[in-house]
């Protein structure tokens, strides 16, 4: 599939605000499922900006803008053409504890800082285990949205795996941070993605639709015939394997490792409106 993307975000402060510095991550990632052309980015007030690549592997756009200004307005546009993910491979439990696998999952085997304790979890991570990792995998993208409901509005950026298990429900967010943790504890390494999902009326009455920031995982599963392990994109909280109406931005240990825009500045303008837009359009 191609699309065109167009993301917009603008702050209004209530006061001049100065010496503004912000890192953006919304630009696709490359991969074999996904290549990008002619992706750009517009600051006003002007700004000069610098691209770099992250820890992680995603694409930074930093700028500063030292002049005082009571608002900023960042727009990033660009085309995306993806294609559909090879099945998963399928190896069994023992290749999931190599030198290989362990060495590429790295970081992403890690357990995770806000694990609830006393064993809270202890049910849901024995109830997802399956005969091999692809089928953990799977059946984690059944279970999460059957136990937990999509409810928007129950919590919040900074919510805590604690926060959805209370409310019984959240959002895509919070899902990737439970699954996170089910997956780790059996060995599997997994990172949070963060990206956009082409989510066309079930009418199909249109090929352009404005978007939310979207997050799935993806999961590093072993090969079965002696190859190396892949990282295989799954969304837990639409029941489904990430395919080509995914397009990922970056990936990290959690939402911190990537959020769209982070940023300080100095000035008077402690309140801000912040707006933001994203705009997906097929082309093909």
């Amino acid at each position: 599939m191609k699309f065109a993307l167009r993301y917009q975000t603008e702050y209004r402060y209530s006061g001049h605000v100065f010496d503004q510095h912000n890192s953006l991550r919304v630009t696709p990632a490359e991969g074999p499922y996904q290549r990008v052309r002619g992706f750009r980015v517009n600051v006003e007030p002007s700004a000069r900006t610098r691209s770099y690549r992250d820890y992680f592997g995603t694409e930074v756009v930093d700028f500063n803008v030292s002049g005082e200004h009571d608002r900023l307005r960042v727009t990033a546009e660009g085309e995306v053409e993806t294609k559909a993910p090879q099945e998963p491979p399928a190896g069994g439990w023992e290749r999931a504890r190599g030198e290989e696998y362990t060495g590429t999952g790295g970081e992403f085997l890690l357990p995770t800082d806000d694990e609830p304790p006393n064993g809270t979890l202890n049910q849901l991570i024995q109830d997802v285990r399956g005969s091999d990792p692809r089928s953990t995998l799977q059946t984690l993208c059944e279970l999460i949205p059957d136990r937990f409901e999509y409810n928007p509005g129950v919590t919040f950026v900074g919510s805590t795996v604690d926060d959805l298990l209370e409310a019984g429900g959240g959002v895509c967010q919070d899902v990737v941070h439970l699954s996170l943790i089910l997956l780790r504890r059996h060995g599997i390494a997994a990172r949070y993605v963060s990206g956009y999902l082409f989510a066309a009326p079930e009418d199909g009455g249109t090929d352009s639709v404005e978007v939310d920031t979207h997050a799935w995982i993806e999961a590093l599963l072993p090969s079965e015939n002696g190859g190396g392990p892949e990282w295989v994109g799954a969304d837990p909280t639409n029941r489904t394997l990430a395919g080509e109406t995914h397009v990922k931005i970056g990936h990290g240990r959690f939402y911190g490792d990537v959020p769209p825009i982070k940023g300080v500045y100095r000035g008077a303008g402690g309140e801000a409106e912040h707006d933001v837009s994203v705009k997906m359009t097929r082309l093909d």
